[in-house]
């Protein structure tokens, strides 16, 4: 743990020397980069150890051993007034020498670059690293540190993404139903990928804070330190269309590369996947699936179904039963998220007192925007080789706004931007074919006249 997080920052100080000899850094900078990032580094941590006002022996070894700096508690609550390494200053701020990793990957301002533009990228996932490690040794941290660990990270990852640097190395594929994952995908990849997302901001925040949370428990784990035991299990409330399948699949992929459960798959089922019409039946059942999702996360959707009938031949009780005897039977080896909408799940959790119990951490996901709406827009014609027209784009803008604000029953989030663009290149299609010449560039344009009259219902 201690070797990683030492290579980690010296590959960073490296960096620094790199772009230096490669002209990035401005001269008006009073200090080489590479003194100014490792001053920085030093205020992250002082600003970490101070969020209880107290700075113990422990901390001060740390922040000695890891930076080099020789520093007490009076030198360190003078820092923190100094540089305003409270909350409401320093959380807010981004460091001035990942501004100038980004300034040099994002501009590409280096031809050949022996990182291959992935320097902020890097340095980002070392500030996560060094939090880790620090709240890993740390026996006074608590959820308060761990939250402003995953808000401070995750203001970086969005100051990446604005400049289209938190992009994944690669696009990690779905793990299918009951494959082991022979090589667990890169954590900073899938957190990437996690945090690019768009929108969800209070979902990443708490997944963040709990994947923080998993990975310093795997931490102290390793180094034989107390553990604090965790509820794994989770309620997705939401409307559908909100990506809580998407974050569920990503979520397990991410619990399989820190340890915490062991193949990373995800089973996803709803009530007819658990429950038969048969005495006897469902039980079976359910333990089929429980078997199937056996170290990954078993994934309920619409789970308000399994009690919202209340039938003399209904089935779901006994579901809902047998899945609960199983993720006690399976603590260690089982994840289960049931999902569903918000007041729904709330009459779900309230129809059996062992169902509050199991599930204590709740995940709320909003409906998106028309911004946001918009932009998933843009990514899903990127990802299928379309372009939008000026006027096109702005016809899309109309229509997500205007459906946004006046919502029908059937609105659907993300499921309408991907209905949307389905008809939009049906109409592209219709077009074109009665061109004679049609060139790769009127295959990938969007039209205005494409989207115009589009109705989802």
């Amino acid at each position: 743990m201690e070797k990683d997080l030492n290579k980690a920052i010296d590959r960073c100080y490296e960096i620094c020397d790199y772009m230096e000899k490669n002209g990035v850094v401005k001269k008006e900078l009073q200090t080489s980069l590479r003194e100014l990032l490792r001053r920085e580094f030093l205020d992250f941590v002082i600003y970490l150890a101070m969020l209880d006002a107290g700075f113990t022996p422990w901390e001060e070894e740390y922040i000695n051993k890891t930076f080099g700096f020789r520093l007490n508690n009076d030198t360190v609550k003078e820092l923190k007034v100094h540089r305003r390494l409270t909350e409401s200053h320093y959380g807010t701020q981004i460091p001035l020498a990942l501004k100038y990793f980004v300034l040099a990957d994002a501009g590409r301002k280096i031809k050949g670059d022996i990182y291959g533009n992935k320097k902020a990228k890097y340095l980002v996932e070392t500030y996560r690293l060094i939090g880790q490690n620090y709240l890993a040794g740390n026996e006074s941290a608590g959820d308060k540190e761990i939250n402003a660990l995953s808000k401070y990270c995750m203001m970086l990852d969005d100051y990446l993404k604005e400049y289209g640097l938190l992009r994944p190395d690669k696009k990690s594929e779905p793990v299918t139903k009951g494959e082991v994952q022979e090589k667990k995908e890169d954590i900073n990849d899938l957190m990437a990928e996690l945090n690019s997302l768009t929108g969800l901001k209070t979902v990443k925040e708490d997944l963040n804070a709990l994947i923080d949370l998993m990975r310093v428990q795997k931490m102290r784990e390793e180094n034989g330190m107390k553990q604090t035991d965790i509820n794994k299990h989770m309620v997705f409330m939401g409307n559908p269309g909100t990506g809580k399948t998407t974050v569920a699949r990503l979520l397990a992929e991410i619990y399989a590369g820190i340890g915490v459960v062991e193949k990373g798959h995800l089973v996803e089922v709803d009530r007819s996947g658990l429950v038969s019409g048969y005495i006897g039946q469902t039980a079976m059942k359910v333990q089929d699936v429980v078997e199937e999702a056996l170290g990954g996360i078993l994934f309920v959707d619409e789970a308000y179904t399994l009690t919202s009938s209340k039938g003399q031949n209904d089935f779901g009780q006994e579901a809902v039963d047998t899945l609960l005897k199983a993720m006690e039977d399976h603590r260690d080896d089982l994840i289960v998220i049931v999902a569903g909408y918000t007041d729904l799940m709330q009459e779900f959790l309230d129809s059996n007192p062992g169902l509050r119990s199991r599930f204590n951490k709740y995940i709320i996901f909003e409906d998106y925007t028309a911004e946001e709406q918009f932009e998933i827009f843009c990514f899903m014609c990127k990802g299928m080789d379309y372009v939008l027209s000026k006027e096109a784009a702005k016809e899309a803008e109309r229509f997500f706004k205007e459906r946004n604000e006046n919502k029908p029953e059937t609105y659907a989030n993300a499921r309408d931007v991907r209905n949307y663009l389905e008809k939009a290149i049906s109409n592209q299609a219709t077009r074109i074919v009665q061109l004679k010449n049609v060139d790769k560039e009127t295959l990938a344009i969007l039209e205005r006249e494409d989207l115009e009259g589009i109705s989802l219902g």
